[in-house]
């Protein structure tokens, strides 16, 4: 077809200012533009019938109660053709959509709900009968058996997968298949996966109205969660004049705690999976080589290869062999522990396994894992006993594609792995990291495994290009992913009291804009102490995003609003004391410690910043009282150390301030700013040299960037002890440039 989508653009318009007799004009305009094709499921000639008959009962002042529904049924019917008719011409450019649409209905095949829902049935009831049968029959009909079954779920997969829009009764009857006990789970979950993709390409209401009632009444919780994730990326907030019943069922839903729970839960799921190709890029560059250098293994042409132990090496360096286990172990739980916070680690190595003929099929991307699949049983059946893989598979912490792709790769690589590790796994000796079957059927865990199946999908799959992909970095550091910063920001009173929660992690994972969007959207009913600490804190960090704010909201401010809602919230307390502080606000900073300190006495930290502010204030006797005490409880705190050395510089008492410098520049937690107070504490006691040499160490530490005059900013310290702007010129002359 010479067709193009942006050209049904003004029936587009028509529709989206609900007006009917514009989209008929605009659809009679594009049809005899393009006049091979036609409205599917509906002729124009019906609507425009219809319409016509409708508006001659309102002209003649006939008062129909159903006058509403049946003009909004009118612009769903127009709605339903100008989608129809993109989504053809979008199947149409692409040679595999129009191979996977033409291929399935080509089939003699009954296409019918009855009669896919009867093969679904019937493979249930065939897998029970097999039991009843031999063990040696039982393998070779449960081969045939399940090879057969996952041919006709792949076709049906990429039926339902370039289907156009459904009728009322083909969703409600694909409602009753996919809640019901009688048909398997693997299939269900399949067929899931199938509408999501179906609906996120070109939205349909029966479709999208399918995956929200199976996520509230599915009572399989892994059918359960990957409807959730359907519906939540296949809904379009800009069709709600044209199906208000979309707004209305998301705000049913919205009325259970537990689905703004797992929402939440699902959007900070989102965030970690776009993280996936940063965190890879992470364990290559830091942990990898590590684990590379320390192993006593090498990969060979020939297969993996054990490095044998340098007996020199043994004599010579006896400590070695353990400190090298001690990185591979540091290393492992590095790795682990990014796992435990959500990310993806493992999609950097099983990104380079997705070329195996299995993923030639669709559906095989989004199959759940099972033993039984046709591509992998042979392979599961050669190495049936081998416990480390039994184990990775019952228990490992892979999503289903990358067990696939394990399983594959496994086979191709075992015989040459080295024959004592070979019998170490088969023993079920050698282990990674599993995850405890309690948790593994936990609503989180299922759903952090489809996404990492979908983010596989939408990043790697070769025809990705022709699909919506709610992953597309292109659309921002987000893609279409951050649903609260847009698609349901409109629920303000249902989840408000769960945006901050994802703003926390939007800030952790520097995602700093969308954290503004996503801040800028509370109502004021909502902008509460919280909401005031979290923008405070963002413009201490980030100052230059204090447009999406207004000029007169700072970080100071922010926080004297949230005292003003809330005048105990300690973390208010805490960024307005830092606030006043960078402000050279110090005896206000100093009030604000003080209360801080009457809702935590012994918070180490509230004591130390104290200090800090009578220093500033040239308290030296009351702060190095607080000091010494610090100093007593921990001795080893660096940061107490460091603040105590300078009130001893301050308050004149170099020889012991001068004893701290020297402890501190043995320790690990030495800083470059250690160095430049050290240089003024030799510098008020005459040693012109060591103070120099001190300022030229901290000028040469990485990081440290000075204007030439640094010194003058401790111009008041050095004038009270005799040093003037001469000698402070002087003393820059020493100093290397």
């Amino acid at each position: 077809m010479a067709t193009d989508n942006e050209a049904l653009k003004y029936v587009d318009e028509a529709i989206a200012q609900s007006d009917v007799a514009k989209a008929i004009s605009e659809m009679e305009a594009y049809l005899t533009a393009y006049p091979e094709l036609r409205m599917p499921q509906d002729s124009l000639e019906e609507v425009k019938r219809d319409y016509a008959l409708m508006a001659d009962y309102w002209k003649r002042g006939y008062r129909d109660p159903q006058l509403e529904t049946l003009y909004r049924k009118l612009l769903q019917r127009l709605y339903v053709a100008s989608t129809d008719m993109k989504w053809a011409n979008t199947v149409s450019r692409s040679p595999f959509l129009t191979a996977l649409y033409r291929r399935v209905r080509q089939q003699r095949r009954d296409w019918s709900v009855d009669g896919i829902r009867s093969e679904m049935e019937g493979f249930v009831s065939e897998v029970a009968l097999l039991q009843l049968e031999p063990a040696h029959k039982r393998q070779a009909g449960s081969e045939a058996l399940y090879k057969a079954h996952q041919q006709r779920m792949n076709d049906l997969f990429d039926y339902v997968f370039t289907s156009r829009s459904w009728s009322e009764r083909v969703g409600l009857a694909f409602e009753e298949m996919l809640l019901s006990p009688t048909l398997d789970t693997n299939d269900q979950q399949l067929l899931v996966a199938a509408i999501m993709l179906s609906a996120m390409n070109h939205f349909d209401m029966v479709k999208f109205r399918v995956l929200a009632i199976v996520y509230r009444h599915s009572a399989d919780e892994a059918v359960r969660q990957r409807a959730l994730v359907g519906w939540v990326l296949a809904m379009d907030a800009s069709v709600d004049n044209v199906y208000p019943e979309q707004r209305a069922l998301i705000e049913e839903m919205l009325q259970q705690e537990d689905t703004c729970r797992e929402l939440t839960d699902l959007q900070k799921q989102l965030i970690y999976c776009l993280n996936a190709e940063r965190d890879t890029q992470k364990i290559q560059s830091e942990i990898m080589p590590d684990l590379l250098k320390n192993n006593s293994f090498r990969i060979t042409r020939n297969g993996i290869e054990e490095v044998e132990e340098d007996a020199m090496e043994n004599i010579l360096h006896p400590e070695a062999a353990e400190e090298k286990m001690e990185k591979v172990e540091a290393g492992f739980r590095k790795m682990m522990e990014m796992q435990k916070q959500g990310s993806d680690i493992y999609f950097g190595g099983f990104s380079q396994m997705k070329r195996f003929p299995f993923f030639n099929e669709t559906a095989n991307w989004l199959v759940p894992f099972y033993l039984a699949h046709p591509a992998i049983s042979p392979i599961v059946g050669k190495m049936n006993g081998n416990r480390f893989l039994e184990q990775m598979m019952a228990m490992g912490p892979f999503c289903n594609s990358d067990k696939y792709s394990f399983v594959i790769a496994f086979q191709q690589v075992v015989e040459r792995i080295p024959a004592h590790l070979r019998e170490m796994m088969e023993r079920g000796e050698a282990r990674m990291s599993e995850i405890e079957p309690e948790a593994m059927q936990t609503p989180a865990y299922i759903r952090r495994i489809y996404l990492q199946d979908l983010y596989r999908f939408f990043r790697i799959f070769p025809h990705r290009s022709v699909l919506r992909n709610p992953f597309d970095p292109n659309l921002g550091p987000l893609g279409e992913c951050c649903f609260f910063a847009g698609r349901l920001l409109s629920y303000q009173s249902a989840l408000a009291g769960y945006k901050d929660e994802v703003v926390r992690l939007l800030m952790k994972q520097g995602i700093v804009e969308e954290a503004c969007r996503l801040l800028r959207s509370y109502d004021e009913a909502h902008r509460t102490a919280d909401y005031y600490v979290l923008v405070g804190n963002l413009l201490v960090q980030h100052p230059q995003h204090q447009a999406y704010f207004g000029n007169a909201l700072t970080a100071r401010r922010c926080f004297e609003l949230a005292l003003q809602r809330d005048g105990q919230h300690q973390r208010a307390l805490q960024g307005y004391a830092r606030c006043l502080f960078a402000d050279s606000c110090y005896g206000q900073a100093l009030e604000v410690y003080d209360r801080l300190l009457q809702l935590q006495p012994d918070k180490r930290s509230f004591h130390l910043n104290k200090s800090v502010c009578l220093i500033n204030l040239q308290q030296y006797e009351e702060a190095l009282k607080i000091l010494y005490r610090l100093n007593y409880e921990a001795p080893d705190d660096d940061n107490v150390n460091r603040v105590m050395a300078w009130a001893l510089t301050c308050s004149g008492r170099l020889e012991q301030a001068e004893k701290k410098y020297s402890q501190m520049a043995a320790g690990e937690s030495h800083l470059a700013e250690d160095k430049l107070n050290e240089g003024y504490c030799h510098w008020l006691q005459g040693h012109i040299e060591a103070a120099a040499d001190c300022f030229n160490r901290y000028l040469a530490t990485e990081g440290v960037s000075e204007e030439r005059d640094f010194l003058f900013r401790e111009r008041e310290l050095l004038s009270s002890n005799g040093i003037t702007d001469t000698d402070i010129r002087l003393m820059t002359g020493l100093l290397q440039r």
